[in-house]
């Protein structure tokens, strides 16, 4: 029963040949599509995240991430390049190991994009209630700018930034696409500026002791298991496959060029964070390590402002706005502040369009309500999943903080990443035959790379993170098997199901086993 219920490959590509999505985005939207999915919230707030964690190690905190996510990416351009449709790893699983994984792998996508939305949602409020205060002399209340665990009731900012981002996505994927295109730009071109203004200040001293916490949760392994969340979102680029102009040259270009091009991005800014102003831990009075979120840091850096010293990279909630500021920058300070407060919606939109496709496409396999993959008849979006999507995406950001949203998104996100592995092993056992446009080089050894790597990144999480998976798995099964498992199209014999057409009237759902008919008699 595990393994059962495959959806075969051919009939996944008979089904997106009907749906009505254009194939309108070429490689090099694609990249930027994976850049602005990409750089966010992780090198613009979890860098002091990473700092608490490994200080000055955090450099080989992003090689480590990089590289886990480098050996995902080539599994990934070979899957997405032979099943070029929306569902991204969902999809892949469905045609390789069955219906019940595939539902698993869907489920945890969940927390990769909904609650990887939530987190740059908080992200992003950071650095607006930072520019607020600093550029402008208005200070937002704490009760309206951060969550309970913070002292605050509602993260507003972050509610209202997710509120817009469901608007935008309502409205259409070309509008989006175009916006984005602007926002990565800014993105970009604030990294660069960092970099430049950084790089050349760089002191030898602030880099050691390199290792103050050495390589275990606390330390650079750990801190790889946050700043693993600084790549998530370069998968996106497959979940767009459906509408891409010949996406078995796109999609591979799309997802190595984007995790290349952040990488080196990440490697410089770091560096140069690093070498400015210091990225030393904040450890207690008696000094105890502290572990990045808890209210003891957040007391302790209180204490540090409290005495006229100068806030720590570890405590500051935008960290390259603040390093600048720290280095007497103060007016370009603002410019990155100002910089992330308008790009960092491109990733909310970005993460919130992964997950609505990705619903999208469960729901027209069945597993969810044919409701939710509904086409609006103006804007020809899945608006009904998208509000859906919405409204989960402003609750958490509403009440969470960006760290520990960050590791409940990589708990699912790692799971996901080891599944899409694990499918390109097995599909080249059992389909050796296929047309594969892009081949994964080294297969017998990137593929089990990625999936220990994944393994040992989710091993160092947090514990409540890796309670989250297992726990919200728990969760999916209820519903697999209380809903979904009757409700599919694939369960039923119907492998060729008729696609949503925005135009057209309500197609006929498939009657249930043992439901009656239309031409049966009423009792």
């Amino acid at each position: 029963m595990i393994f059962g219920r495959v959806k075969s490959l051919d009939a996944i590509l008979a089904t997106a040949e009907k749906k009505g999505l254009s194939r309108s985005l070429g490689a090099f939207q694609l990249t930027m599509l994976g850049v602005g999915a990409v750089i966010g919230t992780g090198i613009f707030v979890l860098t002091s995240e990473a700092a608490q964690k490994a200080g000055p190690g955090m450099m080989i905190s992003f090689v480590i991430a990089g590289f886990v996510c480098a050996v995902a990416a080539l599994c990934y351009s070979e899957l997405a390049s032979m099943v070029p449709v929306a569902g991204s790893a969902y999809t892949y699983t469905y045609a390789v190991m069955g219906e019940l994984m595939a539902w698993m792998v869907g489920w945890a996508l969940i927390l990769e994009y909904a609650v990887g939305a939530s987190a740059v949602a908080v992200g992003w409020s950071g650095y607006f209630v930072g520019l607020m205060k600093s550029a402008f002399g208005i200070t937002i209340p704490a009760a309206l700018a951060v969550g309970p665990s913070q002292g605050g009731m509602i993260n507003l900012p972050a509610v209202i930034i997710a509120g817009l981002v469901t608007w935008l996505l309502i409205i259409g994927t070309t509008e989006s696409a175009r916006v984005n295109a602007v926002l990565v730009a800014i993105k970009v071109t604030a990294l660069t500026l960092f970099i430049a203004l950084t790089i050349p200040v760089i002191k030898q001293d602030e880099f050691i002791p390199f290792l103050p916490n050495g390589w275990g949760t606390i330390g650079v392994v750990g801190a790889a298991s946050s700043i693993f969340f600084a790549y998530v979102g370069f998968d996106a680029v497959s979940t767009a496959a459906e509408e891409t102009k010949n996406p078995q040259r796109n999609v591979p270009i799309g997802l190595i060029g984007s995790l290349l091009i952040c990488t080196v991005f990440y490697l410089l800014v770091s560096a140069g964070a690093i070498g400015a102003i210091g990225a030393q831990p904040v450890r207690g009075l008696g000094g105890e390590i502290l572990s990045p979120g808890t209210p003891e840091l957040a007391q302790r850096c209180a204490q540090i402002v409290a005495n006229g010293l100068t806030e720590p990279l570890a405590c500051s909630k935008e960290a390259l706005a603040h390093v600048l500021r720290s280095a007497g920058w103060v007016k370009v300070g603002n410019l990155i502040g100002l910089a992330a407060f308008i790009a960092l919606p491109s990733v909310v939109l970005m993460m919130m369009f992964g997950q609505t496709r990705v619903f999208f496409v469960m729901a027209r396999d069945g597993l969810l309500p044919a409701k939710l993959a509904s086409v609006h008849p103006k804007y020809h979006t899945p608006h009904v999943v998208t509000v859906f999507t919405g409204v989960v995406v402003m609750i958490a950001a509403a009440f969470l903080p960006v760290g520990k949203l960050a590791d409940y998104s990589n708990s699912g996100t790692l799971f996901a990443f080891a599944m899409v592995a694990i499918a390109v092993l097995v599909l080249r056992k059992t389909d050796p035959e296929r047309h594969r446009p892009f081949r994964t080089p080294l297969i017998g050894l990137v593929a089990p790379l990625a999936i220990f790597g994944c393994l040992g990144l989710y091993v160092k999480l947090p514990l409540v993170a890796i309670l989250v998976l297992p726990v919200w798995g728990l969760v999916g099964l209820v519903i697999y098997f209380g809903y979904s498992r009757r409700h599919s199209y694939v369960g039923r014999g119907i492998t060729d199901v008729p696609e949503l057409d925005a135009a057209a009237p309500p197609l006929p759902v498939p009657p249930l086993p043992g439901a009656p008919t239309p031409g049966d008699k009423q009792a």
